[in-house]
């Protein structure tokens, strides 16, 4: 399968500041692709780029083929976007909010009715539709969001911390809704700031730092590359890391200390490898 979307030496400057330097990577159709990275990093920036809602300062982004910056209306026909932020009208029904984007969609009324409740059944919003949105519930709400996304069957999808501030049931099950659409052949590109998301939803992941991409790779990958074997040292209230290349190797070397205390091996995780590559945790 070719490249559903493809960044090729992006870069992106506001006020002569440089936000996103030189980042090049492709997501292939039917990839779930992670991009994680602390606040300022340049991840919001890069996905308005993607979604045509800034263009690059130099660079070329194509989806499903279509260059950003000369054919927004192509690209817009090809995507759909579920931001963190509520962004569907509180004043209107869960049927209203689905019409309305519709419309904008120039869906034919009878394709339209017919998009609409598959897509409500789908996200278990269908008893709902008379509701206001206003009565639900913040995973309703987010869940409708996708619903909304997906109802002119867009080819790629951008999840933008889709599931902050639900609670860890209503998160697993927007999981298992996202992680299905993929199964069915639905590109898509996550930001999270949960580490445990992209390690259960993403095929490869892309850690962003001060505007440039780090690292790339799937999480076997990173693990292979940085280690996969952790020894933790208490030392006062914090811990520090050493990494080695297996879990046998780390459990080696806590065999050999004579002082063990306050030391512990486990296998790394994907948490470990950002806060070694970023010097902090992504909170």
């Amino acid at each position: 399968m070719g490249a559903a979307v493809s960044l090729q030496n992006i870069r992106k400057i506001y006020n002569r500041v440089p936000v996103v330097t030189d980042i090049s990577f492709t997501i292939d159709a039917g990839e779930m692709f992670g991009l994680l990275g602390p606040n300022g990093a340049g991840k919001s920036t890069t996905i308005r780029m993607l979604t045509t809602l800034t263009k690059p300062t130099a660079g070329d982004i194509y989806i499903g083929g279509y260059d950003v910056s000369r054919h927004a209306r192509q690209v817009k026909e090809r995507i759909g976007v579920v931001l963190q932020q509520t962004s569907v009208d509180m004043d209107l029904s869960v049927w209203e909010n689905m019409e309305f984007h519709g419309k904008l969609h120039h869906i034919p009324k009878a394709k339209r009715r017919t998009a609409i409740e598959r897509w409500l059944e789908y996200v278990e919003l269908a008893e709902r539709q008379n509701s206001l949105v206003k009565e639900l519930s913040g995973g309703m709400k987010r869940r409708l969001q996708l619903a909304r996304a997906m109802l002119h069957q867009p080819e790629i999808l951008f999840l933008d911390e889709p599931t902050v501030g639900l609670d860890p049931q209503t998160r697993r099950r927007l999981w298992e809704i996202i992680r299905d659409l993929n199964k069915q052949g639905m590109t898509m590109l996550l930001t999270t700031h949960y580490m445990e998301e992209v390690e259960y939803l993403c095929d490869r992941i892309g850690i962003m730092d001060s505007g440039r991409l780090i690292e790339l790779g799937t999480l076997e990958d990173l693990r292979r590359k940085h280690g996969e074997g952790l020894v933790m040292k208490q030392s006062g209230d914090r811990w520090d890391y050493i990494f080695f290349p297996t879990l046998e190797a780390a459990k080696a070397h806590l065999d050999s200390q004579s002082d063990r205390t306050g030391m512990l091996v486990r296998e790394s995780n994907l948490e470990d490898i950002f806060v070694e590559l970023t010097g902090r945790q992504l909170d």
